[in-house]
């Protein structure tokens, strides 16, 4: 056998059914990666900064030396890692196939030297190993272009407490194609979208997160061979989620396409908040209310703030509620020029299955 050297579009489709081996170092990483990648690292963090230095102080070929007396003590370790890995997939496969369970994806940063010390290891050992041409960079390359293809999409409007998270699951249960931002940030949008959340992923992860779930709609790895995408919902949001910005392109694009405003009265959506956050810590809930006084004013920040001390939920979130919707109208009317109306569709209650039925019905 001999490792494979393969393009983006083909590493994404081979990565569906085998595991992608991230030989980065572990601070790469956990920075950000390919979705469903496993961390292999060739060297650590310290390692990779000796090796780099001798690299540029120094030269190539004491780089590499260097890097043998690393890397050897290491190869029984990764093989045995990478054993460990494959064996791990073949249980969780649906459909385990023992002719295809000895294939590894392998890829560094620029698909050089890393990438191609640890395929060969992988590769003598006996694994059918394919390395990703211009690594990890032609993905982020892939990513950012990724954002500029023109997309299919639908968006899900109404005021804060919609229910309009519940009603895009049940969409998809359904049958139809969803992106979920809020679920890809880790956060809820407002500020309060954090409680009760993972730590945020970094602004690459996100963005890696969103343009493979893009990428699923088309069924191939991208590109001009792609398969025209599937139209889908996406929630109407700010620019902003929490710490994460939604790409600019595929933002305007949010922008400028259909959408349905689910128009729920204020009372209903009113009890639908309490019982989504009453039972949130006190304090968590005081700290996210002082991060928006400056919009929300000083009497209404210590209207809100004196309510939740008295453990008066109700009251705080009926404050707090009337901001977020004069600040959702703004933007929802400040939408691209030439884009299609919004389209208003009164529901009667914070009721989802009622009311993705009341949605697709609309389209119908």
């Amino acid at each position: 056998m001999a490792v494979k050297p393969i393009v983006l579009e083909k590493f994404l489709e081979l990565s569906v059914d085998h595991p992608v081996l991230d030989v980065r170092s572990p601070a790469e990483y956990a920075h950000a990666h390919i979705p469903g990648a496993y961390s292999l690292p060739l060297f650590n963090d310290e390692e990779r900064k000796v090796v780099g230095t001798a690299y540029k102080q120094e030269s190539r070929e004491q780089a590499i030396k260097i890097g043998l007396d690393y890397f050897g003590p290491k190869m029984r370790r990764m093989v045995e890692v990478a054993e460990g890995i494959l064996s791990q997939q073949g249980k969780s496969a649906s459909t385990p196939n023992p002719q295809t369970s000895n294939i590894l994806l392998v890829h560094c940063w620029r698909g050089g030297m890393r990438s191609a010390g640890v395929a060969w290891l992988l590769d003598l050992y006996g694994f059918e190993v394919y390395t990703l041409v211009g690594g990890y960079k032609s993905f982020r390359h892939f990513v950012v272009e990724t954002f500029t293809r023109q997309w299919s999409m639908k968006v899900l409007g109404g005021y804060t407490g919609s229910g309009k998270t519940a009603i895009l699951e049940k969409i998809e249960r359904l049958g139809d194609s969803v992106i979920d931002l809020e679920k890809l940030a880790f956060h809820k949008g407002s500020a309060f979208g954090h409680l009760g959340q993972p730590e945020q992923p970094s602004q690459e992860m996100f963005e890696n997160k969103l343009a493979i779930e893009l990428n699923n709609l088309s069924g191939k790895g991208g590109g001009e061979n792609s398969a025209i995408p599937q139209p889908f919902w996406v929630e109407d949001e700010s620019w902003r989620i929490g710490n994460i910005l939604v790409p600019q392109p595929f933002y305007k694009q949010m922008r400028s396409a259909p959408c349905y405003f689910l128009d729920i009265p204020f009372s209903e959506r009113l009890q639908y908040i309490v019982k989504d956050y009453g039972k949130a810590d006190r304090e968590n809930l005081i700290s996210a209310v002082l991060r928006i006084q400056k919009r929300l004013g000083g009497l209404e920040t210590k209207t809100a703030i004196n309510c939740l001390v008295e453990n008066d939920i109700e009251g705080a979130f009926s404050i707090l509620l009337k901001y977020y919707d004069k600040w959702y109208l703004k933007g929802l009317y400040s939408r691209e020029p030439g884009c299609p109306p919004v389209v208003n569709v009164p529901a009667n209650s914070v009721d989802p299955v009622r009311n993705s039925q009341l949605l697709l019905n609309t389209m119908n």
